[in-house]
């Protein structure tokens, strides 16, 4: 592969960074968990696959598709915008949307149906990054308002932005607790007390897969941010302790197999949907 295919080709990149998180997980045995199984292999191997090669291809085609058919004379009309608008536009259309996606699925138990399979991993790994429904990428809009900016010519700031969002996310998710290691450096306090608000880190987004908000740490009905964290901040949903929970899963509602995870509602039981606890806002 030549570098100009490889500047083109950002899931590439993507892919290798995804990679090294693996291999660090590995060196420091926490990538093999002992609390998973096959079932836990199984969803996160045929839900990764489908998104990297069904979903995420397929949408990108028909936004293009749809729009070259629908507004034709638009192709490329942003492609000469600076390049921070640019970027600033993606952060908004697609890091932000899918903050109010996120939090809408723990809202609507038709829609947590969608994202319970993200949750029901009772560990942290950078396995569980793409580990949702098949069906839940699809209905996220922020895919599709990125097909329509690479559309409008905006497709390599669209490059640098998947690269340092999915660094942030594949960070955020590893069961290597990096950040730790910043707070015990009193020089870089004021630095980290920025970091922790503006991007998710292990610590933050840890205790959004909590097992149970009596913990202490454990904010399920929050820290739903991806990229930005800020977004929490902003929105009234952030929690930061600085700490890990002691349990990661589900709680509230009885399990289900690892096809309906995946595939529901193609697949499902007898219940409709999941039903909220009576003392439960937030879908679990």
């Amino acid at each position: 592969m030549n570098i100009t295919m490889l500047a083109n080709n950002p899931a590439v990149i993507v892919a290798g960074i995804f990679l090294a998180f693996i291999l660090l997980e590995l060196a420091c045995s926490s990538f093999r968990q002992s609390s998973g199984g096959k079932r836990d292999v199984l969803i996160e191997v045929v839900g990764s696959g489908i998104l990297v090669a069904v979903t995420f291809p397929l949408v990108m085609w028909l936004s293009g598709k749809m729009l070259s058919q629908a507004v034709p004379d638009m192709k490329d009309a942003l492609a000469g915008i600076p390049w921070m608008a640019g970027f600033v536009l993606f952060l908004l259309l697609d890091d932000m949307t899918q903050y109010w996606w996120h939090r809408l699925t723990h809202r609507v138990p038709a829609l947590y149906a969608l994202h319970r399979a993200h949750h029901s991993a009772p560990y942290m790994s950078v396995r569980i990054v793409y580990r949702n429904n098949s069906f839940y990428y699809l209905l996220m809009p922020g895919i599709w308002l990125s097909g329509v900016l690479i559309y409008l010519g905006l497709a390599p700031i669209y490059y640098v932005y998947l690269i340092l969002k999915m660094s942030v996310i594949f960070a955020a998710h590893s069961s290597i607790a990096w950040d730790d290691k910043l707070y015990r450096i009193p020089a870089l306090r004021p630095l980290v007390w920025v970091l922790e608000r503006t991007f998710s880190t292990p610590s933050t987004h840890s205790a959004h897969h909590g097992l149970t908000a009596e913990d202490g740490v454990t904010h399920y009905k929050g820290n739903f941010g991806n990229l930005l964290f800020l977004w929490d901040v902003l929105f009234g949903t952030a929690k930061i302790t600085r700490r890990r929970p002691p349990a990661y899963g589900i709680e509230h509602l009885s399990p289900i197999s690892w096809k309906e995870e995946l595939f529901w509602p193609v697949v499902r039981s007898r219940r409709s949907a999941p039903k909220v606890n009576a003392n439960q806002k937030v879908a679990r």
